[in-house]
């Protein structure tokens, strides 16, 4: 087995639930590091002091299980390997190519004494029956490609890289793991991005969802990456696309298209969508939505890199941060202004603007006024890359970007 890096946030939640009555459910984008995450918790069992015929570890999208995508013939395989009168720790690597999966893994719960860990790369695996069959007895762990903390402890750097340079490269190729390999090599990265992207195209969301028109799915990925962070409805982005001519052979897109075609991209884990709350009138609100990609490296492998539009790039690495510390996030509305995000865990909330610089008086007064206009006591937070003795304005903080996301929490 290939050197594997270490990602312990996520090793150590897996560690967490292990011997819990729990399906453990990994999903996320294919090459986000779930695999890798599953051989490093196998390792984990070894070292533990558990016999290796006590861990069954498949990886179903591996030819030599091709005759198991029927549930029936899965669950008998895997029962026969079963030892009797031990525990038995079940480790099953991309499980949706498993029709009806879901009716195999209960049974195994049922029938024997096991710990059951599964990966996923299409939300599709949490919909339908399995939520039916499995409600209350499983736990989803999100994985997201590379942190920024994480991204710097991946790739070395000569001493001399000055931490704002090491950012540019992270903005620039993104936290997809497997890019570690190439070494910033542009063209390379540019390529493996290109595969991966085909991939989950094709299998997580053409395939899946027996599209017919891959021309306007195509259009609509464009759009939202050249629109991140921008709020956007379903009707708004057909209009859009025809205006412009991106279809020049439609006179109309229906807007529950649109919106069927990104929520197969979501399921698929390359968007994500961020609703509106009213911070007044503590209510969600159904129109309009902001929608945030994956990764960097996807956006700048469809659209190019370029360094236009800094502050929904920024919104968009704090929206996955957020993400990665379990908050809940939204935009929020108060009167006619918006508070880029409002994250909420558990007991506690935060409002967070994102701006490339409070520099200018006119900046700073429209970064802060929607804050100020909160009358709560949770923190309100101003994120930018500026440095400045600075720190906080009639008590709302001014973090530097790149320190807030390399602190231990929010």
């Amino acid at each position: 087995m290939a050197e594997l890096i270490n990602r312990p946030e996520y090793l150590n939640q897996l560690i967490q639930h292990k011997d819990t009555d729990l399906v453990k459910i990994i999903t996320g984008i294919r090459r986000c590091g779930k695999s890798s995450l599953l051989d490093l918790f196998h390792q984990h069992l070894l070292s533990s002091g558990i016999n290796d015929d006590q861990i069954i570890h498949m990886n179903l999208e591996s030819m030599k299980y091709r005759e198991l995508s029927d549930y029936a013939a899965f669950y008998d395989y895997v029962s026969r390997k079963i030892p009797s009168g031990r525990k038995c720790y079940l480790i099953f690597d991309e499980m949706q190519t498993v029709e009806y999966w879901e009716k195999a893994v209960e049974s195994f719960r049922i029938d024997f004494d096991v710990d059951i860990y599964i990966t996923g790369s299409n939300a599709y695996l949490l919909s339908g029956e399995f939520a039916t069959l499995l409600s209350g007895r499983y736990v989803e762990i999100r994985m997201l490609p590379l942190s920024f903390s994480e991204f710097l402890s991946f790739y070395d750097f000569e001493p001399d890289v000055v931490l704002e340079e090491k950012f540019q490269k992270y903005l620039q190729f993104g936290g997809m793991p497997v890019l570690h390999e190439y070494k910033f090599n542009e063209p390379r990265s540019i390529e493996v991005l290109e595969g991966i992207y085909s991939t989950v195209i094709l299998r997580d969301v053409l395939e899946r969802n027996n599209i017919s028109d891959q021309r306007l799915l195509n259009k609509i990925v464009l759009f939202l990456c050249s629109n991140i962070g921008s709020m956007t409805s379903p009707n708004n982005i057909g209009n859009v696309l025809v205006s412009d001519g991106a279809l020049a052979d439609r006179r109309t897109i229906a807007g529950k298209t649109v919106d069927k075609y990104i929520a197969m991209l979501e399921e698929a884990f390359i968007f994500y969508h961020v609703g509106r709350y009213d911070i007044k009138g503590k209510q969600l609100l159904k129109t309009l939505e902001k929608h945030y990609i994956i990764d960097m490296g996807f956006r700048n492998m469809l659209l190019g890199y370029r360094d236009a539009d800094r502050g929904h790039i920024y919104e968009n690495i704090v929206f996955l941060e957020l993400m990665r510390r379990e908050y809940r996030v939204y935009v929020g509305k108060i009167g006619e202004n918006e508070v880029d995000f409002i994250a909420e865990r558990p007991n506690d909330r935060l409002y967070i603007q994102v701006t490339e610089s409070l520099a200018s008086e006119e900046t700073r007064e429209r970064e802060l006024r929607p804050l100020r206009m909160i009358n709560d006591n949770y923190e309100k937070i101003v994120l930018s890359m500026d440095r400045s003795y600075i720190t906080s304005y009639e008590g709302i903080k001014v973090i530097n970007l790149m320190d807030w996301l390399l602190s231990a929490s929010a």
